[in-house]
């Protein structure tokens, strides 16, 4: 083998170890990001401290509420309904719930009415209702899917944040623990916690969010 052989497969070994070294930076990187999405926190919410006199959500005299703000093509609100229906089971007949799905500006009528739509339906106690264009959104100041609130009876805000440890993921977590123990005790070791959803006012569809931050 000449020399100009020898230097040639030489480039070429350095060229492809050059590639595969990227290559698997390039993974680590796309892994990373798909880890930092899963795990991070949404923008967070501004619930106003006392309940919002126009809002159209029904209240019931004598009892806290929940309020949930829920996009209805977000798919890390799949667990959020499974949390709100366990949340549920543990305070039965001591507040009224109620899943707000909010609709964008411009998109057709019952463009809300999904999956999730149905799943909040069947938790007991829970009503439904569909917030065109995100008014009551704005009203209580939600950014993201999943923001969940605990108002007392007189109105105050006793609660904000999300009740999921992470995006997408069921199982125990301080913002069910939270809303079920200031409804059971009156008191609680925290008041707020993250939020993990898509956000409200996106139009994107489930299909549009499959595999895609």
């Amino acid at each position: 083998m000449g020399a100009d052989s020898k230097r040639g497969k030489g480039l070429r070994n350095v060229l492809l170890g050059a590639v595969g070294l990227l290559w698997l930076a390039g993974l680590g990187m796309g892994l990373r990001i798909l880890l930092n999405y899963e795990n991070g926190p949404a923008t967070p919410g501004s619930a106003p401290g006392q309940w919002p006199a126009s809002s159209k959500i029904e209240r019931l005299p004598g009892l806290p509420t929940i309020v949930v703000m829920a996009h209805p093509h977000c798919p890390c609100t799949q667990a959020t309904m499974g949390e709100l229906a366990l949340l549920m089971a543990r305070v039965q007949n001591r507040v009224t719930a109620t899943v707000v799905f909010v609709r964008p500006p411009g998109l057709p009528e019952k463009w809300e009415e999904t999956g999730l739509w149905n799943d909040a339906q069947q938790i007991p106690g829970v009503r439904v209702m569909s917030d065109p264009e995100g008014h009551e959104a704005a009203l209580f100041g939600a950014i993201a899917s999943g923001q969940t609130m605990l108002y007392d009876a007189s109105g105050k805000l006793q609660f904000s944040g999300g009740i999921t440890a992470r995006r997408g993921h069921s199982g125990d977590n301080a913002g069910r623990s939270a809303i079920v123990a200031l409804i059971t005790r009156a008191k609680a070791g925290v008041r707020e916690t993250p939020v993990y959803g898509c956000t409200l006012g996106s139009p994107k569809t489930r299909a549009d969010y499959r595999g895609k931050p």
